[in-house]
């Protein structure tokens, strides 16, 4: 009996470490322009004294820098309905059944299938999150972008191999007590005691952030309501001199980074800055 309890209990074990490991393996499921994935380093020495908290990330894209902390809970906050739906879509056991390859003729149906669901008020099915998962994998970079009709109109890409996955499992359980919404980022509700990143759209001249503009009075905002909150904040931009200016005059303290890109537009091949602003982090 003691050796079956012992055999019982060395399963048990390895099942966590299996487990674990699993976990500590998980990238992204999507392919999403401007992951902090490299931020990770930086952020992880201030959450883990603080992961008892819920983290919070009000602009939370394709998940980077969540499933690199792996919080225990979380509010996890996009504008993008499709995206909050595909997660949603995970934590129900999402399987893929639709065909995919890497195929322009079949991009194309699949594109125009997806933009009749949305049409139709079928945005929140499963067959929505499938098709949205598929053109994330074979558009052009990835790109996620709609047009005045709130139809989606990213070209297919040109890739030698694409891989696909058809089951989401491990995903599942890691998502388990996370909670997942699409709402402007001000209409979250905080906690006071919660852990906050924050990634807003690149301060730039022009940004169109999911269908609708993200510009210089969001950015205000953002940066006016993380100050108000009385929990942890770390908030990440482009290292704009304006920007600086607005995240210093609200007494947010500054850590300067080089982000791994290259700014090509001007031929200027110098890497690019970002800062991290924090508030009640030590």
């Amino acid at each position: 009996m003691l050796e079956s309890r012992a055999m019982a209990r060395t399963a048990v074990a390895l099942a966590r470490e299996i487990r674990s490991r699993e976990e500590k393996l998980l990238t992204p499921p999507l392919k999403w322009a401007g992951g902090k994935r490299w931020q990770l380093p930086h952020v992880r020495k201030y959450w883990e004294s603080q992961s008892h908290r819920r983290l919070v990330e009000p602009f939370c894209g394709g998940l980077a820098v969540t499933l690199g902390l792996k919080p225990e809970r979380a509010l996890l906050n996009d504008v993008n309905p499709h995206l909050i739906n595909f997660y949603r879509q995970i934590q129900k056991g999402l399987k893929i059944s639709i065909e995919m390859g890497n195929d322009r003729v079949l991009f194309y149906e699949h594109r125009d299938r997806f933009n009749e669901l949305l049409r139709n008020g079928k945005s929140t099915s499963r067959e929505a999150a499938s098709l949205f998962y598929y053109l994330n994998r074979t558009a052009y970079n990835g790109l996620c972008r709609f047009n005045r009709s709130g139809e989606f109109n990213v070209p297919v890409g040109r890739y030698a191999t694409i891989n696909y996955r058809r089951s989401f499992a491990e995903y599942q359980s890691v998502f388990a007590n996370w909670n997942f919404t699409t709402n402007r980022f001000d209409e979250m509700a905080l906690r006071p005691d919660d852990f906050v990143y924050a990634d807003p759209p690149y301060d730039v001249v022009f940004t169109q952030y999911s269908k609708d503009g993200f510009g210089w009075n969001e950015q205000v905002e953002t940066a006016e309501w993380l100050a108000k909150h009385r929990g942890p904040v770390i908030l990440s931009n482009q290292a704009t001199p304006r920007i600086m200016r607005l995240y210093r005059d609200l007494g947010y303290r500054l850590i300067k980074l080089d982000a791994p890109r290259r700014i090509s537009c001007t031929g200027d091949r110098r890497a690019a800055k970002e800062v991290l602003a924090l508030r009640n982090v030590s």
